[in-house]
Parts: structure tokens; sequence; C-alpha cells
């Protein structure tokens, strides 16, 4: 054989060998507080000889809008981060090929399924009032045990809230309002809770960190909303062993909003078989368990495996608020807006 043709030919070998040991590329969109250790997206590369990319793309609204303004050419294959309150708005924006992993059979009751399974719950947490417990005992003060007990004069100006139409945990809040008081009581709710001396702030890290009395923010007021994790936080993050947390949660009917976080595979994908196989990786006992720790939400699938934190110091509500996907999509602006107007006024 001509020596030339050889070579030429053991360097197309060689350049076909090299193509094809490229590994696969998977662009995962999420929104900001997305995180999950290296081992556990190392261990998923490796097994399918993958290369995983995440896209932040701001908070989950932001991230929903993103999506829909690329349907049209996708930048990425999979979506994290659709909750509970953008929920409908995604499925009617019919961005997602239908697909359900195996591991549904082993989703906890606590979260709804999506219909047609066009996306995957994934995890789920609970918008809650937090409360410091030394201000309560040093001053012999009775804890809130429902909404109506906040517009007490006792508790005047001892609440700090963040503001639903820049804040997440804010938004969660006033749909419990809504769960509680329907769409027709809960701005008179609102009202009085205004009344009653009520602070609003823009974000959590300001109404945690800055108002509120528990933790570091050493602020003026004892009761803030959060999440049912953080006492647990609060442990895991002390710096030193603590036998107790130094906070907790108001956990009576509808004071809670149950957010859900789904993911699903973007219509356009051109990796749609490595993009259900990550669907399948979301849902293993290796991802979710990796979960609690990471975003301080708990896993969905009933194997994984839930922090002895968790378990001590977090508290789950036996009746969180619960509102429509449906009607959060059509009345949440409006909702948002007759908010605004009344605490601008």
């Amino acid at each position: 054989m001509n020596l030339k043709v050889v070579i030429t030919s053991i360097f197309a070998a060689g350049l076909i060998l090299s193509c094809s040991a490229a590994p696969q590329s998977l662009v995962v969109m999420t929104h900001d507080s997305f995180a999950i250790s290296e081992p556990v997206i190392a261990a998923f590369e490796e097994e399918y000889d993958a290369e995983v990319t995440f896209l932040p793309s701001g908070d989950a609204g932001s991230t929903l809008n993103r999506a829909i303004l690329s349907k049209d050419a996708p930048v990425a294959d999979v979506l994290y981060g659709v909750d509970n309150t953008f929920l409908s708005r995604a499925i009617d924006e019919q961005l997602f090929l239908p697909y359900a992993p195996d591991a549904l059979s082993d989703v906890v009751p606590q979260v709804s399924l999506v219909q047609g399974k066009q996306m995957v719950p994934i995890n789920y947490g609970d918008v809650c009032i937090n409360y410091d417990k030394s201000y309560f005992a040093e001053r012999n003060l009775a804890i809130p045990r429902s909404l109506d007990d906040l517009l007490q004069p006792e508790y005047g100006g001892l609440l700090v809230v963040e503001n639903p139409a820049t804040s997440s945990p804010g938004l969660a809040f006033l749909l419990a309002t809504v769960a509680e008081y329907g769409p027709s009581g809960y701005l008179e709710y609102w009202q009085a809770l205004k009344d009653n001396g009520l602070v609003v702030v823009n974000d959590w890290e300001t109404a945690y960190y800055t108002n509120f009395s528990g933790s570091a923010g050493q602020g003026p007021q004892p009761m803030v909303v959060s999440y049912g994790t953080s006492p647990a936080a609060e442990v895991i993050f002390a710096g030193t062993d603590l036998d107790d947390a130094p906070t907790a949660s108001l956990v009576g009917k509808n004071m809670c909003f149950r957010q859900i976080e789904y993911a699903g595979v973007l219509k356009g994908t051109q990796q749609l078989t490595l993009a259900q196989a990550f669907m399948d990786f979301m849902l293993s006992p290796a991802f979710q368990s990796d979960i609690p720790l990471n975003m301080f939400v708990y896993p969905v699938n009933q194997e994984a495996a839930i922090p002895q934190e968790f378990t001590d110091f977090a508290q789950v509500p036996d009746e969180p608020a619960e509102v429509d996907p449906a009607i959060v999509a059509q009345y949440r602006e409006s909702w948002i807006a007759a908010w605004r107007e009344l605490f601008t006024n």
C-alpha cells in the first residue's frame, strides 16, 4: 500500500477516534439559588461521558422568562427551578417535552405531580414565619398560633416581611394570606397588619440578617418570614455545638406556604436522551440526598437521606397553605399590584 495512503488513513482514524471521545454536552438552566455538590455532578458526567454546564438565570421568575423568550431557539436542554407559583405559566407556554422518570413512584405525598408529566417535582420546602425564642421567653410573650393572632396589639411592630413584588418568600407569604382569607379578604388582612406596625423590606437577606432579632441579625423584629428549615440552618452554621435551635417556626394552619420546585426537558433539545437521563438522575437517591444541606429544602424522593438537623430542628406544617397554580397564574400580578398600592399609600 502507498505509504501516503497509509499515513492518511491512520490520521483519519485517529481524528475519528478523537472526535468520538469528546464528551456529550448538557446545559441546565437554573435559578441563582441552585446548588449541588460537585462530586455528585461528576458522578453523572462520568457515567454518561458528559459535560454538564449550569446556566444561572436570576430568580425563579427571571429564569422562566428567559426560557420563554428563547423557546424557539432554546439555550438549554433542561430547566430546573420553576416553582408552583409559576407552574401554570410554564405549562401554558408549552416549553417542555413530557417525561416521567421511573422514580416518580417514590415521590413523597406532600408534593403534587404535574398532569401529563411535563414537569417533575424535585424538592419542596415551606415558607413560614420564624421567631426568636429568647425574645418571647424573656418577655413571657405568648407565641402566635394563627395569622389572626398577629393582629393583636402585643405583636405590633414585631414582624418583618419581604416585598412580594421583589422576593420569593414575600410572594409565598402573600399567597398564604390569600389561602386563609380569600382573594376578597387578603388585602383587608394586610391593611390590618400594616396598622399594627408591620415592617416591609425588599429581600430575604435584609429581613433575616438586618431586621430579625434572632441569628446574626440582632435587629428589632423577633419575627420574620423565612423558611421552615431556617432553625436547622441556625444549628448547622452556628460555629459551635448547639443543643437547641435559637429560632423556631410558626406552623399553624395556613401560616406557611409550601413551595415545590420542578424541572423539565426543554423542547428543542439536541440531547434528548442525555436530558432524560439527567431528569432520572435528579430523582436518584444520590442527587436527592445532596439537596437538603445545599439548598435547605426537602428532597421529594422518599428513599433520600434527611440530615439529622432537619429531623431535630426543622418543622413541617401539617396544614400548609395551598393555592391552585392556575389561580396563582391568573391573579398573581393583580394581587401583587393591589398589595403594592396599599403599601405605597
